[in-house]
């Protein structure tokens, strides 16, 4: 049996990337931005003029990422927050006349984790009531929006930090994921074996007629060669024919 396999540690390209929280008005959403961050490798923030910060409330809604909270900085200015980055952009849920690039938050992640090669790419969210002004939209080289319902398309703060960081590890990463153990298949006499086990059983059952068998085998045989069964899946199967075969002798007698 191979055991179950986890995915390696976060890419490096997932160190490169900033998450930068402008003017955030209530502490729980960026302990929850925090949290969001932290289950998909990243680990960078920066918050902008937050309105409560430290706080509890924060710290509580971190719920284990409180390592990112006490190392995230805190500055007065959006053009503080992106010094350094090669790459910034911004997210808006509503368009903008003035916007100058835009992408699909998919895209906008690909294009992030390419950045990384050459420095630091910094994803900025605006405050909970109405996102980034124009002018701080105008501070990004590329605008992501996340394809969302038209009629409602305005996420929490918090859930579109998770939504940028997901397409941030599976741009990274290819999506990479555990993989479940694998146990040893049934070889072809096995598989067979359990076949005839299963018509005697069944013309025992009277459920088959030999004389005018139609197409039940057939359709069990391909059944179990769609299965890809297993030795211990052959051996339950053949028990439980076992058994009913017992209880058919035992009837009989």
């Amino acid at each position: 049996m191979r055991p179950v396999t986890f995915p390696s540690s976060p890419p490096p390209a997932l160190e490169r990337v900033r998450v930068v929280l402008v003017g955030t008005t209530h502490p729980g959403n960026i302990g929850a931005s925090a949290r969001a961050m932290h289950t998909m490798g990243l680990g960078a923030l920066v918050l902008v003029a937050p309105r409560h910060f430290p706080d509890p409330d924060a710290t509580r809604r971190a719920s284990g990422a409180t390592a990112i909270l006490e190392r995230a900085r805190v500055v007065a200015t959006l053009d503080d927050a992106l010094q350094g980055a090669a790459l910034t952009i911004g997210l808006s849920a509503r368009p903008r006349e003035f916007a100058g690039r835009v992408a699909p938050v998919r895209d906008a992640c690909a294009e992030a984790i390419a950045a990384t090669r050459h420095g630091v790419a910094a994803f900025v969210f605006g405050t909970e009531m109405s996102g980034l002004t124009n002018a701080e939209l105008a501070r990004c080289a590329l605008v992501a929006t996340i394809p969302a319902n038209p009629e409602y398309a305005s996420l929490n703060l918090a859930a579109a930090v998770q939504v940028v960081a997901y397409e941030l590890r599976v741009a990274a990463s290819l999506g990479q994921v555990w993989t479940a153990p694998r146990f040893a298949p049934a070889t072809a006499e096995e598989a067979q074996a359990l076949f005839e086990h299963a018509e005697r059983t069944l013309v025992a059952l009277r459920f088959l007629d030999p004389r005018m068998p139609r197409r039940l085998m057939p359709r069990l045989r391909r059944l179990f060669a769609r299965a890809a069964l297993e030795k211990e899946e052959v051996n339950i199967l053949r028990g439980i024919l076992a058994r009913v075969d017992a209880l058919i002798g035992s009837r009989h007698r």
